[in-house]
């Protein structure tokens, strides 16, 4: 990897290289500052269209205004962060500024201006984008500052951002001051940007702010046409991925559970920006650890492989799907007597996703039927009822049966219990269905055989007007179309 300029002395390298340079950067001759200047083709777009999500993006920001009437909204998409020393993690725009403008890039903020100052009887807001500039050429910043165009890369110029994004583009960096001279009432949504947050300190409440944190939060429960199609292309990646992964089970048995990781994430970037979160690439035993990531483990013939990935699509829209997979292509018959399970809990919780229903019905009806077969097993004591009433099955389904999905892979987290965990599902709404049996390794209380044996099928499904659509349909379910699948793939 390559470094910036080296200073000639101690002193200059304990300075920042942005506040190290004053149009000349120090040992730089006169000769090559002036060459670094001049000699540039001129590369300005002029043939931009508006991003696909322009218009969806604007009726959201006119909502948005409408719910907060006179008050300046501030919505960043936040900074890099350092992953170590001076080297960043990727970045990842705020959900809430790529819901609102459909832009991605760093250290950029939405600010939506009450027109007339706020004052009374002026409606609506004034929304401007504010973004980095080209790198400045003529003071040597786009060579000389670490973050300056040659070294990170082209951005988009403020017109062509206006073009990309219907709206009008200011540069970022005079928003701080602005903000500090700003009056009236200020909301922001924190926890991304600490430079401007600091620039409202006096001008904000936390309170105020967790509203609107909320309100972007509950707007986003039901999708537009332009996320769930885009949803739609996440779950279609995904399959694909999947579909990668069996092929080269027999090379994963040769090295790691991590064979499968790298497998699924270069469909991720071929196809999309990258998975939607850490893949669960869990063989064996570990498929009993909910959030397996390390994926480091043995991939063994007749243990079985939980694989739990979302390709992100580069509109940052997830899937979430998971599968659980023999992996010598042939379920035992204890892993299939399980997993029929927890597929009869599956279909339970799907047929109970429809308009009207209440968000927590579909749990219920798959713990019901986790806990029927836990009963019938004798691993619990029944009655079913008294087994639910009590929740002893929860030692064994652990989980909630799903979540909304969108741009987070547990998307409208922020939002309140009485319109989430206690509301009434509608069309357009996106969620997952995901139950799961698992008997951990040390598990005295089950037959030793059941013992490190975890299963998970986990789908897509869009509420519909007259019920529900499963976007990841193109992925088998049941026990023996999983094995007709496999052997068609290894082929």
């Amino acid at each position: 990897m390559a470094d910036e300029l080296t200073p000639e002395t101690p002193d200059e390298a304990e300075q920042p290289i942005k506040q190290r340079k004053n149009g000349l950067y120090p040992g730089v001759s006169d000769e090559l500052a002036d060459s670094m200047k001049s000699g540039w083709a001129d590369t300005e777009l002029r043939d931009l269209q508006p991003v696909e999500q322009a218009p969806n993006a604007a009726e959201r920001r006119a909502a948005l205004s409408r719910r907060f009437p006179g008050e300046r909204l501030v919505i960043p998409a936040g900074n890099l962060k350092t992953r170590s020393n001076d080297t960043e993690y990727s970045f990842r725009a705020a959900t809430e500024y790529v819901y609102l403008t459909g832009d991605q890039t760093d250290d950029s903020v939405l600010v939506l201006e009450p027109r007339g100052g706020g004052a009374e009887g002026a409606e609506g807001h004034d929304a401007t984008l504010y973004r980095l500039p080209r790198s400045d050429r003529e003071n040597g910043e786009f060579w000389l500052d670490g973050m300056g165009e040659l070294w990170v890369g082209r951005r988009h110029s403020l017109t062509e951002a206006e073009v990309l994004y219907g709206l009008p583009c200011k540069d970022v960096r005079e928003l701080a001051d602005a903000l500090k001279e700003a009056t009236g009432p200020v909301r922001v949504v924190r926890g991304h940007d600490a430079g401007i947050e600091a620039a409202l300190t006096d001008k904000v409440t936390a309170e105020r702010d967790e509203e609107l944190r909320v309100y972007l939060s509950e707007a986003r429960l039901v999708k537009d046409a332009f996320e769930v199609a885009e949803l739609q292309k996440a779950v279609d990646s995904t399959v694909r991925g999947f579909e990668d992964v069996v092929k080269v089970l027999d090379k994963a048995e040769a090295t790691s559970e991590r064979y499968i990781e790298g497998t699924f994430f270069l469909r991720a970037r071929v196809e999309g920006n990258d998975v939607g979160y850490g893949s669960i690439c869990a063989a064996g035993p570990h498929a009993c650890t909910l959030h397996w990531v390390r994926n480091n483990g043995e991939v063994r013939s007749g243990d079985l492989l939980l694989l739990d990935a979302g390709v992100e699509t580069n509109s940052l829209y997830t899937a979430d799907v998971t599968r659980t997979l023999p992996i010598n292509g042939r379920y035992s018959d204890l892993q299939r007597k399980i997993y029929d399970a927890v597929y009869a809990a599956q279909e339970a919780g799907i047929a109970a996703v429809k308009p009207g229903a209440g968000f927590r019905d579909f749990h219920d009806a798959a713990q019901r039927v986790l806990t029927e077969h836990l009963v019938e097993w004798g691993l619990v004591e029944g009655p079913v009822e008294r087994v639910l009433e009590l929740g002893l099955q929860r030692r064994w389904t652990l989980h909630g049966t799903g979540h909304m999905l969108g741009l987070d892979v547990h998307d409208c987290a922020a939002a309140r219990t009485e319109s989430y965990v206690n509301g009434t599902l509608e069309p357009g709404m996106v969620l997952t269905v995901e139950p799961g049996l698992y008997f951990q390794a040390d598990d005295l209380t089950v037959p030793e055989e059941y013992r490190g044996i975890g299963v998970r099928i986990e789908d897509d499904i869009l509420v519909t007007s007259d019920g529900n659509r499963n976007l990841s349909a193109g992925l088998p379910r049941r026990s023996d179309e999983v094995e007709e699948w496999m052997a068609r793939l290894k082929g």
